[in-house]
């Protein structure tokens, strides 16, 4: 099977050896997004709500770039450094996805990528 690596200006480069997302037949493999802001190359400042926004604002460009929308999400995966910030997180990401939702797992993780509070991944098809 052959990949295609998927990349947009739109978001900050990789912080290390990965794609933005690779595309696999019919999926699109979208990896883990933090609030990295695309001018700066940084985390953004600002509470899980303000994180998840921009992520999916990352999320967004990326799946864009690979010709998808959020209504090609079949799974996501959150990683949240404090369950606490679940409600915010989730008041956030119920604004990107309609019926029918995709699958979810959401874990509580020791620690994220540059001290973020939150991570996601998708998986689109």
């Amino acid at each position: 099977m052959t990949r295609e690596t998927i990349t947009t200006d739109r978001i900050a480069p990789s912080v290390g050896p990965f794609s933005a997302a690779v595309r696999a037949g019919d999926f699109l493999f979208l990896s883990g997004q933090v609030a990295l802001d695309p001018a700066t190359s940084k985390l953004i400042a600002g509470d899980v709500g303000a994180q998840t926004e921009q992520i999916f604002s990352n999320i967004a460009a990326v799946l864009e770039a690979a010709g998808k929308s959020f209504d090609d999400v079949i799974k996501t995966n959150v990683y949240l450094a404090d369950m606490r910030d679940f409600g915010a997180m989730n008041a956030i990401y119920g604004r990107y996805f309609q019926t029918p939702y995709p699958a979810r797992t959401t874990i509580q993780a020791a620690a994220l990528p540059l001290g973020a509070a939150v991570e996601i991944e998708v998986v689109a098809r």
